[in-house]
């Protein structure tokens, strides 16, 4: 390349073009094309913004738009050349452009810079991976509360620290992680309100004098109304950095639920079997089946949560308004949105296809004696002892079922009565998995009534949300 050329949209304040490391180091067009159609968009809003007001003539407007459009064509059908001497989607498309209308090219930048241009370039992007978030997340919700409702009466182990602790249900362990996707979605609906303000027309960073109308441009393409402040509008990344936030407690949420999976999934477990969708062999262990999809959805979650530190770390330091260092707030972005949508496509399609071992969950219920706080709950409700009292006691009971080796239930009523004599033979309506799980009835507990009334309101607030965007 000749370095006298340079990137002739620089104009003439450089007498030579970047070298070769410069050019490297400058460019953004191999991963900011992504941004081809919302650059577009924006033009085209920007351009019959121009036009109305009459800095632009209709003429001028219409030859932009046609150019535009055909430049979206191109780049749809692959015929669009990418050059990285124009260094970003911006110029590559701006010098297309005058390929293609000639002079009228170069009148769609006015009133306007590369900085609020790739500000609200940026921010159509991110509102539109949020809403695509929104989509897979309820998708996994109505995956979570359909095997809850399915497995209401499935009773399994419920831990702390990973020991067995009390019993529960399976399906209110995964109306747990609906829970938390719905919290995920709440956190997405927050970053989608204050996102929406179009930076557009706030220039370089002083706004511009021409008498555009930049309610016009907002309006046009989706925004509420302009952002309010112009040095803040070309130098805000708070909505990357909300997004990010966003997908890196969502993946976390992935993580613990994939971590729970391959865990369930071992023979010393065995309480869900994978599909093949989502599993893989061993090269050399002909019996293995791998939970490879699981393990790839928490390994994802280092890429998302790596991706909100990086750009946290880009943005600490940055002085008003617009900086260069600011180039490298998307790359962080496309990664993550990549990587969550591929997280949850697979986290949800293991929860559709799980298939569940009742019986071994069943059996391991019961072990570990967990169903020890219903013996103390006993003793307080029909014997009025303080709980600390009844929970020593317990204790003592627990000791003497593991010298014996029997569970709590299998214990005769004289051995209880020998360390309790207020114990009586009722206590035994208590001491099963099945009796412990149907007492925990309190609001959000695991009892099989609550599981199904949780998913008739999770089923109505849903089908409630369809019918307002319907």
């Amino acid at each position: 390349m000749d370095k006298s050329a340079g990137n002739e949209m620089w104009g003439g304040r450089f007498a030579s073009g970047p070298d070769a490391v410069m050019e490297a180091i400058n460019a953004s067009i191999d991963f900011d094309k992504r941004l081809y159609a919302q650059d577009i968009e924006g033009s085209i809003a920007h351009a019959t913004m121009l036009a109305d007001t009459g800095i632009l003539s209709a003429e001028d407007a219409a030859k932009i738009r046609q150019g535009l459009a055909t430049i979206r064509e191109e780049i749809e059908a692959g015929r669009f050349e990418f050059r990285r001497d124009r260094e970003d989607i911006h110029m590559n498309v701006e010098a297309r452009l005058a390929e293609l209308i000639g002079p009228a090219a170069g009148r769609l930048h006015t009133a306007r810079s590369r900085n609020d241009q790739v500000a609200v370039d940026f921010r159509m992007y991110v509102r539109s991976a949020l809403n695509d978030l929104d989509r897979a997340l309820l998708g996994l919700v109505e995956a979570l509360v359909a095997r809850a409702e399915e497995h209401a009466d499935t009773v399994m182990p419920g831990f702390t620290h990973l020991q067995a602790a009390q019993p529960v249900t399976f399906g209110h362990h995964c109306l747990a992680y609906a829970e938390m996707a719905g919290r995920d979605r709440s956190r997405v609906k927050g970053a989608l309100e204050r996102l929406d303000e179009c930076p557009l027309g706030a220039a370089a960073l002083a706004g511009t004098g021409f008498a555009i109308d930049r309610h016009a441009t907002a309006a046009a393409l989706g925004f509420s109304g302009p952002t309010r402040n112009s040095l803040d509008s070309v130098s805000d990344r708070d909505f990357a950095l909300d997004f990010l936030a966003t997908a890196s407690i969502c993946a976390t949420h992935l993580s613990r639920l994939a971590e729970e999976i391959v865990i369930w999934s071992t023979p010393q477990f065995d309480f869900v079997r994978l599909s093949d969708s989502f599993s893989t062999g061993s090269s050399i262990m002909p019996q293995k089946k791998n939970p490879d999809a699981a393990e790839l959805v928490r390994a994802k979650t280092g890429r998302v949560n790596g991706s909100l530190v990086a750009l946290l770390t880009v943005m600490k330091g940055l002085p008003l308004s617009y900086s260069k260092d600011m180039q490298e707030d998307k790359e962080q972005v496309f990664d993550a949105v990549d990587s969550l949508a591929l997280a949850l496509a697979a986290i949800t399609g293991m929860v559709r296809d799980l298939e569940v071992n009742a019986s071994k969950m069943r059996a391991a219920a019961g072990a570990g004696f967990s169903t020890a706080t219903d013996l103390a709950d006993f003793l307080v409700r029909e014997a009025g002892l303080p709980f600390r009292e009844a929970h020593h006691v317990t204790g003592r009971i627990v000791a003497l079922a593991e010298e014996r080796r029997v569970a709590l239930e299998d214990l005769p009523l004289a051995d209880l009565q020998a360390v309790d004599s207020r114990l009586t033979d009722a206590v035994y309506s208590v001491l099963s998995v099945d009796a412990s799980v149907a007492s925990r009835t309190s609001f959000g507990g695991t009892a099989p009534a609550n599981v199904r009334a949780q998913v008739a309101d999770w089923r109505e607030r849903l089908s409630r949300e369809a019918g307002a965007k319907g």
